[in-house]
Protein backbone atom coordinates (compact mmCIF):
# COMPACT_ATOMS: atom_id res chain seq x y z
CA UNK A 1 0.00 0.00 0.00
CA UNK A 2 3.01 2.39 0.91
CA UNK A 3 4.69 2.21 -2.71
CA UNK A 4 1.23 2.74 -4.33
CA UNK A 5 0.63 6.08 -2.15
CA UNK A 6 4.84 6.72 -2.74
CA UNK A 7 4.10 6.17 -6.64
CA UNK A 8 0.79 9.10 -6.19
CA UNK A 9 3.11 11.54 -4.62
CA UNK A 10 5.78 10.92 -7.23
CA UNK A 11 3.73 11.56 -9.77
CA UNK A 12 1.76 14.36 -8.30
CA UNK A 13 5.35 16.44 -7.52
CA UNK A 14 6.24 15.52 -11.07
CA UNK A 15 3.07 17.38 -12.51
CA UNK A 16 3.48 20.01 -9.99
CA UNK A 17 7.23 21.00 -11.14
CA UNK A 18 6.23 20.37 -14.87
CA UNK A 19 3.74 23.00 -14.57
CA UNK A 20 5.73 25.25 -12.97
CA UNK A 21 8.79 24.86 -15.45
CA UNK A 22 7.44 24.07 -18.34
CA UNK A 23 4.10 26.85 -18.14
CA UNK A 24 3.97 28.74 -16.04
CA UNK A 25 7.45 30.18 -15.72
CA UNK A 26 8.25 30.02 -19.53
CA UNK A 27 4.71 31.83 -19.69
CA UNK A 28 5.67 34.43 -17.40
CA UNK A 29 9.28 34.93 -18.94
CA UNK A 30 7.14 35.65 -22.73
CA UNK A 31 4.54 38.16 -20.92
CA UNK A 32 7.47 40.26 -19.41
CA UNK A 33 9.52 40.06 -22.75
CA UNK A 34 6.50 40.79 -24.99
CA UNK A 35 4.94 43.61 -22.15
CA UNK A 36 8.83 44.92 -21.49
CA UNK A 37 10.86 44.41 -24.49
CA UNK A 38 8.59 43.80 -27.58
CA UNK A 39 11.58 44.33 -29.97
CA UNK A 40 14.56 42.41 -28.41
CA UNK A 41 12.02 39.40 -27.62
CA UNK A 42 10.29 39.00 -31.53
CA UNK A 43 14.33 39.18 -32.62
CA UNK A 44 15.42 42.33 -32.96
CA UNK A 45 13.93 42.77 -36.68
CA UNK A 46 14.59 45.66 -38.80
CA UNK A 47 11.50 47.13 -40.78
CA UNK A 48 12.87 49.86 -43.46
CA UNK A 49 10.30 52.74 -44.37
CA UNK A 50 8.56 50.38 -46.50
CA UNK A 51 7.73 47.74 -43.15
CA UNK A 52 9.66 45.32 -44.74
CA UNK A 53 11.76 43.13 -42.56
CA UNK A 54 15.53 43.66 -43.68
CA UNK A 55 17.07 41.25 -41.00
CA UNK A 56 18.01 41.11 -37.15
CA UNK A 57 20.52 43.62 -35.45
CA UNK A 58 21.27 40.73 -33.73
CA UNK A 59 23.03 38.46 -36.44
CA UNK A 60 25.67 39.52 -38.90
CA UNK A 61 25.13 40.01 -42.99
CA UNK A 62 27.20 39.67 -45.63
CA UNK A 63 27.47 43.26 -47.32
CA UNK A 64 29.84 42.76 -50.82
CA UNK A 65 28.73 46.44 -52.54
CA UNK A 66 31.41 48.95 -51.82
CA UNK A 67 28.79 51.32 -50.89
CA UNK A 68 28.22 49.86 -47.67
CA UNK A 69 30.25 48.90 -44.89
CA UNK A 70 31.44 45.38 -44.76
CA UNK A 71 30.93 42.81 -41.99
CA UNK A 72 33.48 40.58 -40.22
CA UNK A 73 34.39 37.86 -42.35
CA UNK A 74 32.22 34.46 -41.21
CA UNK A 75 33.11 31.06 -41.33
CA UNK A 76 29.12 30.62 -41.93
CA UNK A 77 27.10 31.66 -44.27
CA UNK A 78 26.00 34.68 -44.39
CA UNK A 79 23.00 36.46 -45.59
CA UNK A 80 23.46 38.19 -48.63
CA UNK A 81 21.09 41.70 -47.76
CA UNK A 82 20.01 43.87 -47.23
CA UNK A 83 16.72 42.16 -47.89
CA UNK A 84 18.17 38.93 -46.21
CA UNK A 85 16.97 36.46 -44.12
CA UNK A 86 19.21 35.11 -41.45
CA UNK A 87 20.64 31.89 -41.60
CA UNK A 88 20.00 30.58 -38.13
CA UNK A 89 23.44 28.59 -38.21
CA UNK A 90 25.82 29.57 -35.93
CA UNK A 91 29.96 28.16 -35.40
CA UNK A 92 33.27 29.08 -35.74
CA UNK A 93 35.48 27.37 -38.44
CA UNK A 94 37.06 24.67 -35.83
CA UNK A 95 40.03 25.08 -37.19
CA UNK A 96 42.79 24.57 -34.85
CA UNK A 97 45.55 27.80 -34.72
CA UNK A 98 48.11 25.37 -36.69
CA UNK A 99 46.07 24.16 -39.69
CA UNK A 100 47.68 25.59 -43.19
CA UNK A 101 43.52 26.24 -43.76
CA UNK A 102 42.81 28.77 -41.13
CA UNK A 103 46.14 31.14 -41.87
CA UNK A 104 45.24 30.17 -45.80
CA UNK A 105 41.37 32.31 -44.75
CA UNK A 106 43.28 34.74 -43.42
CA UNK A 107 45.69 35.51 -45.36
CA UNK A 108 43.07 35.81 -48.55
CA UNK A 109 40.83 38.33 -46.42
CA UNK A 110 44.36 40.33 -45.72
CA UNK A 111 45.82 40.23 -49.17
CA UNK A 112 42.23 42.52 -50.31
CA UNK A 113 43.61 45.40 -47.85
CA UNK A 114 46.81 44.93 -49.10
CA UNK A 115 45.15 45.88 -52.83
CA UNK A 116 44.07 48.52 -51.48
CA UNK A 117 47.39 49.76 -49.60
CA UNK A 118 45.44 49.78 -46.12
CA UNK A 119 46.47 47.93 -43.01
CA UNK A 120 44.46 45.22 -42.01
CA UNK A 121 42.05 44.93 -39.26
CA UNK A 122 41.91 42.17 -36.82
CA UNK A 123 38.03 42.27 -36.89
CA UNK A 124 37.97 42.50 -40.57
CA UNK A 125 39.81 39.65 -41.83
CA UNK A 126 39.53 37.32 -38.34
CA UNK A 127 35.85 35.79 -37.87
CA UNK A 128 34.01 35.66 -34.53
CA UNK A 129 33.56 32.62 -32.87
CA UNK A 130 29.70 32.45 -33.09
CA UNK A 131 30.18 33.17 -37.26
CA UNK A 132 27.47 35.50 -37.07
CA UNK A 133 28.87 39.28 -35.46
CA UNK A 134 26.94 41.78 -36.23
CA UNK A 135 29.14 44.69 -34.94
CA UNK A 136 32.89 45.96 -36.23
CA UNK A 137 35.13 48.17 -34.02
CA UNK A 138 34.89 51.93 -34.49
CA UNK A 139 38.66 51.75 -36.17
CA UNK A 140 37.12 49.37 -38.94
CA UNK A 141 34.65 50.91 -39.90
CA UNK A 142 36.70 54.09 -39.69
CA UNK A 143 38.88 52.72 -42.30
CA UNK A 144 35.84 52.10 -44.94
CA UNK A 145 34.65 55.61 -44.52
CA UNK A 146 36.85 56.42 -47.67
CA UNK A 147 35.61 53.68 -50.21
CA UNK A 148 31.39 54.10 -49.33
CA UNK A 149 32.23 57.68 -49.36
CA UNK A 150 33.55 57.18 -53.20
CA UNK A 151 30.89 54.86 -54.40
CA UNK A 152 27.95 57.07 -52.93
CA UNK A 153 29.32 60.25 -54.05
CA UNK A 154 29.51 61.70 -51.09
CA UNK A 155 31.76 63.80 -48.64
CA UNK A 156 33.05 61.12 -45.32
CA UNK A 157 32.11 63.90 -43.12
CA UNK A 158 28.46 63.09 -44.50
CA UNK A 159 29.20 59.67 -43.03
CA UNK A 160 31.21 60.28 -39.93
CA UNK A 161 28.54 61.45 -37.71
CA UNK A 162 26.58 58.13 -38.28
CA UNK A 163 29.29 55.87 -37.48
CA UNK A 164 29.03 57.34 -33.94
CA UNK A 165 25.49 57.25 -33.90
CA UNK A 166 25.30 53.31 -34.11
CA UNK A 167 27.69 52.19 -32.29
CA UNK A 168 26.72 50.34 -29.25
CA UNK A 169 28.80 50.66 -25.94
CA UNK A 170 29.68 47.78 -23.76
CA UNK A 171 27.07 45.09 -22.47
CA UNK A 172 26.43 46.27 -18.92
CA UNK A 173 28.76 48.63 -19.68
CA UNK A 174 31.46 46.71 -18.33
CA UNK A 175 31.66 44.07 -20.58
CA UNK A 176 33.37 43.42 -24.12
CA UNK A 177 34.44 45.99 -26.59
CA UNK A 178 32.25 49.16 -28.05
CA UNK A 179 31.60 48.35 -31.74
CA UNK A 180 29.25 49.72 -34.48
CA UNK A 181 26.14 47.90 -35.59
CA UNK A 182 26.41 47.25 -39.64
CA UNK A 183 22.84 46.57 -40.24
CA UNK A 184 21.86 49.78 -38.65
CA UNK A 185 24.32 51.59 -40.19
CA UNK A 186 24.20 50.27 -43.05
CA UNK A 187 20.53 51.11 -43.69
CA UNK A 188 21.17 54.64 -41.93
CA UNK A 189 23.20 55.30 -45.12
CA UNK A 190 20.11 54.52 -47.32
CA UNK A 191 17.75 56.43 -45.78
CA UNK A 192 20.66 59.28 -45.93
CA UNK A 193 20.97 58.97 -49.43
CA UNK A 194 16.83 58.61 -50.15
CA UNK A 195 16.30 61.91 -48.19
CA UNK A 196 19.07 63.70 -49.87
CA UNK A 197 17.57 62.79 -53.35
CA UNK A 198 14.33 64.04 -51.94
CA UNK A 199 15.61 67.11 -51.07
CA UNK A 200 17.48 67.80 -54.69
Amino acid sequence: MSIIIETIKAIRITLIIWLLTAIIYPGFVLLVGQYLFPFSANGSIMLDINAQPIGSTLIGQGFISDRYFHSRPSAVRYSQGRKAQPTGISGSSNLAPSNPALKEMILKEAEKFQNENKKPIADLIYTSGSGLDPHISLKAARQQVERIARARGIKEDDIIPLLTKYIDGRFLGVFGEPGVNILRLNYALDLQEINRQQNQ
